[in-house]
C-alpha cells in the first residue's frame, strides 16, 4: 500500500471572481479521484485572506525512497541505542507476545 501525501495549494483574495473559478476547474480538473479535496479560507485583515485548498495524492517513487532510507536510517540508529543501554544496564528486552508488542525486561 502506497502512502498519500496532503498538498495544498494557496490562491490569494486578490483576484476576480472569473480568474477564481478558472483556477477552481483547472485546480479540480488535475486531482486525483481519491484526493478528498477540502476548501478553507484562511487568513485575517492584517495580514490578508487566502483561499487554501488541501489534498491528498499518490507518495512518489523518489518521497517513498527518501522516506525508506530515513526510516531505515532512524530504526538502525533506534537499535544500537537500544543495544548500547541494555549493555550499559546489563538488561535485555524482547518483544512480548500479543497484540500489543509490548517489550518485557528480564534482568
Amino acid at each position: 500500500m502506497t502512502r498519500r501525501v496532503k498538498e495544498f495549494v494557496d490562491i490569494d483574495d486578490h483576484a476576480s471572481i472569473d480568474d477564481l473559478i478558472e483556477q477552481l476547474v483547472a485546480l479540480r480538473d488535475t486531482l486525483p479521484a481519491d484526493s478528498d479535496a477540502e476548501l478553507k479560507l484562511r487568513g485575517d485583515e492584517v495580514f490578508g485572506r487566502r483561499i487554501s485548498i488541501s489534498y491528498f495524492r499518490a507518495q512518489t517513487e523518489e518521497e517513498a525512497e527518501i522516506e525508506k532510507r530515513y526510516s531505515d536510517e532512524t530504526r538502525e540508529a533506534k537499535e544500537r541505542e537500544l543495544a548500547r543501554l541494555q549493555q550499559e544496564l546489563g538488561v535485555v528486552c524482547y518483544a512480548a507476545p500479543g497484540k500489543r508488542g509490548k517489550l518485557r525486561i528480564v534482568a
